[in-house]
């Protein structure tokens, strides 16, 4: 196993609660995160610049960029179309309105167009958790279930290896997966041995999966075979998701949280709930649109 050499920077000291979800907009040149618990999402340069934040009424789980330039965001309940223009914020579908405990959770967009999300028990306790696909005239299609805490749906490059992960079981699985977005051979990809629990996932365009560790202060980055290839220690506790951007895909960006820190451990973690970035080898692979 190697280690990067790296030193993470912090580009934004904003202190999220529970900073998640990094998404690079190439068009746009800049990247997008949410704040879960603020109800936040916020945008700014690939340097930390140019930033600018707003509201959502509810904890917002995802913010993913739409063809034609809105975003759809995970509520409670609800899909919704959210334009950074006007302030605008339409319903596009509802989700389990017999679940008032559960929230949405982690988002990814496939190269169909084709939109994947979790949803999870906001108290973290229950397994009411389900994993969805929805395309744009589609309704949203349950594809797996019986978790607490779904996170990190993502593809290998070529489309046929779908992962995502049980945080709480701290498991990540792989399916096999076709054009229609079937899930077939459900199987254990990665169990987390050491500390901390897998949240976000991210794959690269050589296929390896880089993961962010909750509570395990590291991104760890996997072999498609499963095997353990590169660690990159951070200088905070609580890891959440991983983004590649920049003009050539080969900066990582970190989004973390203070989320369950202690005051104690937040005076010796001050950069906790930073944006960091750092640069790799390898570049990511192109956000898609839903």
């Amino acid at each position: 196993m190697s280690t990067f050499q790296i030193e993470p920077e912090c580009i934004w000291a904003l202190g999220a609660t529970l900073g998640e979800g990094p998404v690079w907009h190439s068009e746009k040149n800049a990247l997008y995160f949410v704040d879960i618990k603020q109800h936040r999402v916020h945008r700014c340069g690939e340097d930390g610049g140019l930033r600018q934040s707003w509201s959502l009424p509810d904890e917002v789980g995802f913010a993913l960029p739409m063809r034609g330039g809105d975003f759809v965001c995970g509520l409670p309940g609800q899909l919704m179309r959210f334009s950074f223009d006007s302030g605008a914020l339409d319903l596009l579908h509802e989700v389990e309105t017999d679940l008032p405990g559960n929230r949405l959770n982690d988002g990814y967009i496939d190269r169909h167009g084709a939109l994947w999300f979790g949803s999870m028990d906001n108290a973290e306790v229950q397994a009411s958790g389900s994993l969805y696909r929805v395309q744009r005239k589609g309704q949203p299609r349950r594809k797996d279930k019986g978790y607490v805490i779904t996170n990190g749906p993502a593809c290998s490059p070529d489309g046929r290896t779908f992962y995502h992960t049980d945080t709480l079981e701290k498991t990540i699985y792989a399916f096999d997966i076709d054009d229609a977005g079937h899930l077939t051979n459900k199987r254990v990809f990665v169990r987390i041995a050491g500390e901390g629990y897998p949240d976000g996932t991210t794959v690269d365009s050589d296929g390896a999966v880089w993961i962010a560790l909750f509570a395990g202060a590291r991104i760890e980055r996997y072999s498609p075979r499963g095997e353990l290839i590169d660690t990159v220690p951070m200088p905070c506790s609580n890891i959440t998701k991983i983004a590649f951007g920049g003009h050539d895909l080969r900066t990582v960006f970190v989004t973390t949280a203070r989320k369950g820190l202690s005051e104690e451990e937040l005076a010796t973690q001050p950069l906790a709930g930073g944006l960091f970035r750092f640069r790799v080898p390898t570049p990511g692979q192109i956000q898609h649109q839903f």
